[in-house]
């Protein structure tokens, strides 16, 4: 059983700066993807940043430049440094682990970009 459990979300000012972890347990294949995913209220949950195994990374256009994905192999973990917020990224971030067709899931962490 895979568990994912992030850490890291909170009230911002534009501008300002958050950084999501995420610490993966269980049984998994050390060949996998780990990513960060977003939905805001009234919208399709939607791809923030992705990394693989040997650091490869995409990022969605509206965050290239501002966010920073990272991982840890040795500790299954995965990092999302996000600068210069802005209100549009605000939503739930939800920490992603893909490996052998399988995708899973963490409960989410609000960030909120507000003055």
């Amino acid at each position: 059983q895979v568990q994912l459990v992030e850490s890291g979300g909170g009230l911002v000012e534009p501008g300002g700066s958050l950084r999501l972890s995420c610490a993966a347990s269980g049984i998994i294949f050390r060949i996998n993807i780990m990513g960060w995913y977003r939905q805001a209220p009234g919208k399709q949950r939607e791809v923030v940043a992705t990394i693989t195994t040997v650091g490869s990374t995409n990022y969605a256009d509206a965050v290239k430049g501002r966010f920073t994905i990272s991982r840890d192999n040795a500790k299954n973990t995965v990092t999302l440094q996000m600068n210069s917020l802005k209100p549009e990224d605000s939503a739930v971030y939800y920490c992603n682990l893909k490996y052998g067709g399988n995708d899973y899931w963490g409960q989410g962490t609000q960030v909120a970009v507000s003055s």
